[in-house]
């Protein structure tokens, strides 16, 4: 079976090279044009380019679809399908062309959390499972015949990094499964669009990153995982996009800084004022928020790199009774 891969990030090169170890026929790939990147400018291959190229992948460059060339360059490698990883909306004239139809692995247990940012909105809204899926493209996003799902159990300490890495494994597993069930012809559909659920995960614009001090403990706590870039202490993942996270603004030293907030942990019960600080000035920085301490583990200055609240505080003084801007 002939395959077109269209993707742009690692996420998607995971996958696709996931395929090529298992001997798929990928016949091209489409993923976005190279860019500058940095003060130098260098050129920069998107992570799915890089892996066709060492697969020696005939690689096509697509910013938008109105070319017909391009269209008819898709066309005559008679795909039987189209495969889709982590890559913009197709048209009807591009989903319409492989005999098979062209499927999609959205990282959400559709049909919750459609849209574009589901890894980070099924954190954000306190969710204890969510999942990965396979469908078929149609006219509406992510609203395709569901082919298979995999539900995810998520903790309250779970982060969209830690989220995205294990949604990276999954995805690869189950993109291999459902190109085996199609080649066998043992599918059994679920029109997802008939099913009622409201659930939309919306783009993560910059105004949602900024924290809300008038929120309840655990709804910060939520926010700041789902926008976390944190997998451990010895991995912070870098996509500000995928990641950006939560911001709020401080006094240290005397200067007003803003801070992303990258790692909390919820605490005991306090009846102390909203918005006291409890800081010992050497590893322990908490915030009463709405009867309930709230621990910052992990943070990054503006500038500056992420690092532990140790590290912070052993740098930084913090006023008890002037902290939070």
């Amino acid at each position: 079976m002939k395959i077109i891969f269209f993707g742009t990030p690692d996420f998607a090169a995971f996958s696709l090279l996931k395929l090529i170890e298992e001997n798929k026929d990928i016949v091209a790939v489409v993923t976005l044009p190279d860019r500058k990147k940095g003060r130098g400018k260098k050129i920069i291959s998107t992570p799915v380019k890089e892996v066709a190229n060492k697969h020696k992948i005939k690689v096509f460059e697509a910013l938008k679809f109105d070319d017909v060339n391009l269209i008819s360059d898709l066309e005559n490698f008679n795909a039987n399908i189209f495969v889709v990883v982590a890559f913009k909306f197709l048209p009807k004239s591009v989903w319409q062309i492989p005999s098979l139809g062209t499927i999609n692995l959205h990282t959400s247990y559709l049909p919750n959390y459609k849209g574009a940012a589901p890894i980070n909105r099924v954190i954000m809204n306190g969710e204890r499972s969510t999942g990965i899926s396979t469908f078929y493209i149609n006219e509406k996003i992510d609203s395709g015949k569901l082919i298979l799902r995999n539900k995810i159990k998520l903790e309250n300490t779970t982060t969209a990094a830690q989220l995205y890495k294990i949604m990276k494994i999954r995805g690869e597993k189950i993109l291999l499964k459902t190109i085996n069930t199609i080649e066998k012809n043992k599918l059994q559909n679920i029109n997802i669009s008939s099913n009622k659920n409201n659930s939309y995960a919306n783009k993560i614009s910059k105004e949602c990153c900024k924290i809300n001090w008038n929120f309840s403990a655990h709804t910060i706590h939520n926010l700041v995982r789902g926008l976390s870039p944190y997998v451990n202490e010895n991995q912070i993942l870098s996509n500000i996009e995928i990641f950006p996270g939560a911001w709020t603004n401080i006094k240290i030293n005397n200067t007003n800084k803003r801070v992303k907030i990258l790692l909390t942990k919820i605490g005991d019960l306090t009846n102390t004022t909203h918005l006291s600080i409890n800081c010992d000035n050497k590893k322990n920085l908490k915030i009463s928020v709405n009867g309930r301490f709230l621990s910052i583990l992990y943070l990054q200055l503006e500038g500056k790199k992420p690092m532990a609240i140790k590290s912070f505080l052993q740098g930084n003084k913090i006023d008890n009774t002037n902290f939070l801007l």
